[in-house]
C-alpha cells in the first residue's frame, strides 16, 4: 500500500475514533513553521466589510409558492457565509436556495446559522440555533474544517464536533451533507513548506471528517483541491481580494460540486435516480476505504449504505461512493440571480 495512503487510512482512523493527531515536529521546525505561518497573516488582506446574509425564501421558476416551502440551513465557517462576495445572489445560501427550489419546484426557506472564523466546535451552538427554529430543516449543509487547520485542532477533538452535530442532525430528521475540508495548500499567501504540512493536514482531516459524519448518518463531499488547479491559473478571478477565501467564482464551484449530492439527499432531481457507475469507480465499499479514496479525489461523495440488509461487514460500515461532481446541466451559476429575492 502507498506510503502515503496509509498514513491518511491510520488518521483517518484514529482521528474518528478517539485517537490521532497532526503528527510531531521537530522545535526547530515547528519553529520555521510558526514564523511562515505570522507571515502569511500579514499578507492576507482583512476584506472591509462581510458578505450580506442569505437568509429567506427562494421561489421555483414559475415564481408561484404552490407547495409548502422546504427548510434549509446552513451550517459551519465563512466558504457558508460566502465571505468575500458582495451580492446576496454570489452566496453559497443563495446559489444552493436558488438551484434547490428549481430542482424540487417549490419554495426554499433558507435559515444561516453560518459564522466567519467558526471551527468544528462552535457547531454545537450552531445546531441548537437551528433546532430551535419553529420548522425543522428538511436538510442541513456545512462546510467546516479550514478553520481547524490554521487553529491546529487535533483531528480526533475536530471529528468528534461534527459527529455530534451531525447525529444531533440526524435524529431530528434532518438530512446532512457535509462539504468537508478544503485543500489549504492551495492559498498563495501560505509559503512552503508551510503550504506542504498544511495541504497534508487538510486531506487527514478531511478523511477523517468522512468517517465521523457517515457513522452518524450524514454524507460527505471532497472538496480537497476541487479549486486548485482553477485556482492556480486564475488566482485574480477565483480569490477575493483578501486572497485566502475565494471570489464568488470561487464559491459557485464548490456550489457545482455539492449540489448534487444535496438534491440526492432530498430524493430530487436526476441524482435521486441516477446509478452507479463501476466504470468510475463508483459503488459499495467500506467506510475508511472511501474516505481516503474521497480526500484524494474532489467532488467525491461517500454517504450510508447497506449490503444484504446489513449496515456493516468484515471491514467496517458499508457505504456508497459516488462521482456526482457537475451531474446537473442546470447547475447553480455564478452571479444568477435568485428566482426571487430573499425576505
Amino acid at each position: 500500500m502507498d506510503g502515503r495512503v496509509l498514513h491518511a487510512k491510520q488518521v483517518a482512523i484514529g482521528a474518528a475514533f478517539g485517537g490521532g493527531g497532526l503528527g510531531l515536529l521537530s522545535a526547530a521546525f515547528y519553529g520555521l513553521l510558526l514564523g511562515q505561518a505570522n507571515l502569511a497573516r500579514r499578507a492576507i488582506r482583512p476584506l472591509e466589510i462581510g458578505p450580506p446574509p442569505a437568509d429567506g425564501r427562494y421561489l421555483p421558476p414559475s415564481g408561484v409558492a404552490l407547495d409548502s416551502p422546504m427548510r434549509l440551513a446552513l451550517l459551519g465557517d465563512s466558504s457558508m457565509v460566502g465571505y468575500g462576495v458582495e451580492t446576496v445572489a454570489q452566496t453559497p445560501g443563495a446559489l444552493f436556495g436558488t438551484a434547490l427550489a428549481r430542482l424540487a419546484d417549490r419554495p426554499v426557506d433558507v435559515v444561516s446559522a453560518a459564522e466567519i472564523g467558526a471551527r468544528s466546535v462552535d457547531l454545537a451552538a450552531q445546531v441548537d440555533f437551528v433546532l430551535a427554529q419553529p420548522q425543522r430543516p428538511a436538510l442541513a449543509l456545512i462546510f467546516i474544517g479550514g478553520n481547524d487547520v490554521t487553529h491546529k485542532t487535533r483531528p480526533s477533538v475536530a471529528v468528534t464536533q461534527l459527529k455530534r452535530a451531525v447525529r444531533r442532525l440526524v435524529d431530528a430528521g434532518t438530512e446532512v451533507v457535509v462539504g468537508t475540508c478544503p485543500d489549504l495548500g492551495t492559498i498563495r499567501p501560505i509559503p512552503q513548506p508551510l503550504r506542504y504540512i498544511v495541504r497534508r493536514w487538510s486531506r487527514d482531516l478531511a478523511a477523517a471528517q468522512t468517517v465521523a459524519t457517515v457513522e452518524a448518518g450524514g454524507r460527505t463531499v471532497s472538496l480537497g483541491d476541487l479549486l486548485g488547479a482553477e485556482f492556480a491559473a486564475h488566482p485574480v478571478e477565483m480569490f477575493s481580494p483578501d486572497r485566502f477565501h475565494p471570489s464568488a467564482a470561487g464559491y459557485g464551484r464548490a456550489v457545482d460540486a455539492m449540489l448534487p449530492s444535496a438534491a440526492a439527499a432530498l430524493g430530487i432531481g436526476p441524482a435521486a435516480t441516477d446509478e452507479p457507475r463501476p466504470e468510475r469507480g463508483e459503488g459499495v465499499r467500506s467506510l475508511v476505504d472511501a474516505a481516503v479514496a474521497a480526500a484524494e479525489a474532489a467532488g467525491t461523495e461517500v454517504a450510508p449504505a447497506e449490503v444484504a440488509g446489513r449496515e456493516r461487514g468484515p471491514w467496517g460500515r458499508w457505504v456508497e461512493l459516488r462521482h456526482r461532481i457537475r451531474l446537473f446541466g442546470g447547475a447553480p451559476t455564478v452571479g444568477q440571480e435568485p428566482e426571487a429575492a430573499p425576505a
